[in-house]
């Protein structure tokens, strides 16, 4: 089992590159780039809290995090990449993709979701939607995380102990531990048809969550061709002169009840 990163190392490294990332969204904004991030793997492979660490300080008007549901009966009927298209960036906004049109190859593929036919379809229009995509100027990173068969059950197992984040497992993300072999063999297809030179594939060691996300975060971070922004000097302004504005009185409004101060008395009263 990978060693895990010390955890102040990790959090001193974590605030320097989430910093980093809040100068690369202002050199995506102001050159109007177009930045599609995808966020790919097992079930409880660590997908999720690196998009969470990615996004954390990133302006959400121009970030977006993409996590789509199931597809419609309408949906099943149209082009499969056509609900995944309304989702992609314009001038100067990121999407992060916690999965994508790769639930095809995935998820469908192994659980009987797709025919063979869509599936056959699917490896063979995914390299020419992903070239089309790169040729109109949009940057395309695709990232699969990795996580060995012990480290995913034992963070099924905490899932199943913690009623917070129990809503995790799903009849599809326990089939991961049966179906571990079908989904190995899907995944190795599906690079080898879609691992192409303007779009590749980068696989992330995720047994450490803390190391797999300072792993993605800096690699992005390398292949966005970002450069430092100036910034533009921002000044508070005095608060002028008062008007003679008088609050109304609370008791017309409604209010919060103050639970905060109920906790602190309660507290005050365990000692």
């Amino acid at each position: 089992m990978t060693k895990r990163m010390p955890k102040s190392l990790y959090k001193r490294e974590l605030k320097s590159l989430q910093a980093q990332l809040v100068e690369m969204q202002k050199w995506v904004q102001q050159s109007g780039a177009r930045v599609v991030v995808i966020f790919e793997g097992r079930d409880a492979a660590g997908k999720g809290s690196a998009i969470k660490r990615v996004s954390e300080y990133l302006n959400p008007r121009q970030a977006r995090i993409v996590a789509l549901p199931a597809p419609s009966e309408r949906d099943k009927t149209r082009w499969y990449f056509q609900r995944y298209v309304p989702h992609l960036p314009a001038a100067g906004e990121i999407v992060l993709m916690d999965r994508s049109w790769y639930n095809r190859a995935g998820v469908e593929r192994v659980m009987g979701y797709c025919t063979n036919e869509e599936y056959q379809r699917f490896l063979h229009q995914a390299p020419i939607f992903e070239r089309m995509l790169v040729e109109d100027g949009i940057i395309l990173l695709k990232y699969w995380f990795s996580v060995s068969d012990t480290v995913q059950e034992e963070r099924f197992r905490s899932r199943l102990d913690d009623p917070m984040r129990r809503w995790k497992l799903s009849v599809t993300d326990l089939a991961s531990i049966t179906k571990w072999e079908d989904y190995s063999r899907a995944k190795d297809r599906m690079f080898l048809h879609t691992d192409i030179a303007e779009a590749p594939w980068y696989e992330i060691e995720s047994d450490d969550k803390r190391r797999s996300r300072i792993n993605v975060m800096a690699h992005i971070l390398q292949k966005v061709p970002w450069e430092q922004v100036p910034g533009r000097k921002i000044e508070i302004p005095e608060r002028p002169p008062s008007t003679g504005y008088e609050r109304p009185p609370r008791t017309w409004t409604n209010s919060v009840p103050d639970y905060a101060r109920e906790v602190e008395q309660r507290e005050r009263g365990k000692k």
